[in-house]
């Protein structure tokens, strides 16, 4: 058994390696916002580097929090699931105290810090992803099975979307919606349960479009932005008309013309419209694809630890996927006229502290959950390797070294410790449905 034992002290020091596209697509897009940011704000101000001086600020935060997310075991994450929730409660109410919260526009979504203000619902966003991942786990075949285990957490996001209409954040609302929704059916319920609530959600929502007036305005600017260019259409028009000026190659870096004061947010929500001018569609598309391989390498690597058993990890890497890909179809959709304006930042491109850091915390439980992938897959090679290994000390020493039973007990049990690492609670459960129909 000291061979055996040393073995196992031997994988037990095997450790892993971060995904190279998911940090290479991550940099990149990073890198590519610090120039736009830096293009498309440098007339908003007296001084010309404000915005991008505050941007850097917040880049080299959200990479020091990343950096912390990296090396934070998922298990001991976990651990802490009720406290992620209400936390997330927490984030969202705390904006209506008199003197913490701060107002801009009409809208109460920001936290005062005093050097800065934060927007809670960036973290939120965060939080609730990791919650969600952790309750699927616990509650897996029961979200298959049962109705409470399935509305459980439609009604925690109806709660919290309750909080957010009332500061009021009409865009984040839709976004949690839709992350819940896909996780539920990747989690295993089935479509034909989610689709009642849905539907019993849908005219709750358009009355909240046809009885809010400015949220109307946004609607029919966003049908026809020309009828009203100088009014409810200006903002779309001349993002359109930026976008129109960019062609295939673009105007080149720095000379966009409507980022001078004529295309409002030029720095924020709208800073695709910038991009499209003076990078044209070729460089619309390098953006496109970038995001394209972050989402795409992140859904594959929650397929690939789903395949492991390590649910846990598989659903947060999901979850984030689902959060980048919807925020930036819907930022991309506004910006293009498709979708009425909804205040939702471009990831990691647009100016944001809130946005910027949250986005950058994401990212380091992402390459987390790819460390404890690559970690697991090379155990289990080594295991692999193990296994003949005994089974040669057995034949040759059969007086001192240990039975074949207790050897093949000894892996079977080292393959289960090894599957259910990531995860606090994992049993033998049936595996995810991903939405089957029956």
């Amino acid at each position: 058994m000291d061979d055996y034992s040393r073995q196992a002290t031997r994988l037990e020091a095997i450790g892993g390696s971060y995904d190279k596209w998911l940090l290479g697509a991550a940099v990149a897009l990073a890198s590519l916002g610090i120039v736009m940011v830096a293009s498309s704000s440098i007339a908003l101000t007296q001084s010309p580097f404000y915005y991008l001086t505050r941007h850097l600020v917040f880049i080299v935060i959200g990479v020091v929090l990343a950096a912390i997310a990296m090396r934070v075991e998922l298990k001991d994450i976990e651990k802490y699931n009720h406290l992620l929730l209400l936390g997330c409660f927490a984030l969202l109410a705390v904006v209506f105290i008199p003197g913490l919260g701060s107002s801009v526009n009409g809208a109460r979504r920001w936290i005062n810090l005093g050097v800065a203000k934060f927007q809670t619902v960036e973290a939120v966003k965060v939080l609730y992803i990791v919650w969600l991942s952790s309750y699927l786990v616990r509650f897996r075949d029961e979200v298959n099975a049962t109705w409470p285990a399935m509305l459980k957490p439609v009604g925690v996001v109806g709660l919290l979307v309750v909080l957010l209409l009332a500061q009021p954040d009409f865009g984040s609302s839709m976004l949690l919606l839709g992350i819940t929704t896909c996780m539920l059916v990747l989690g295993g319920a089935q479509i034909k349960r989610i689709i009642l609530p849905v539907l019993l959600l849908l005219p709750a929502l358009v009355a909240l479009v046809i009885f809010e007036p400015y949220r109307m305005r946004r609607v029919t600017s966003f049908m026809d932005p020309w009828q009203d260019q100088l009014g409810s259409g200006y903002q779309l028009s001349n993002a359109l008309m930026a976008i129109g000026r960019g062609e295939w190659t673009g105007v080149g870096l720095g000379a966009s013309i409507q980022k001078l004061n004529y295309l409002p947010e030029s720095h924020t929500d709208f800073i695709f419209s910038v991009i499209a001018e003076e990078l044209g569609f070729l460089g619309v598309c390098c953006i496109i694809t970038l995001y394209a391989l972050l989402v795409g390498r992140a859904f594959w690597l929650g397929m690939r630890c789903i395949e492991m058993r390590r649910h846990f990890a598989g659903y947060i890497a999901f979850g984030i996927a689902l959060w980048i890909s919807l925020q930036t179809f819907v930022s991309i959709g506004v910006n293009l006229g498709m979708l009425p304006t909804k205040g939702l930042t471009l990831p990691l491109i647009s100016s944001g502290g809130s946005s910027v850091m949250m986005t950058c915390v994401a990212m380091g439980l992402l390459l987390r959950v790819s460390y404890e992938y690559n970690r697991a897959v090379r155990r289990q090679e080594v295991r692999e390797d193990i296994e003949p290994v005994v089974a040669a000390a057995e034949e040759s020493h059969a007086d001192a070294a240990p039975s074949a039973t207790e050897v093949a007990a000894s892996l079977q049990g080292a393959r289960m410790n090894s599957a259910a690492r990531g995860t606090s609670r994992m049993q033998q459960r049936v595996e995810p449905t991903f939405g089957r129909l029956a």
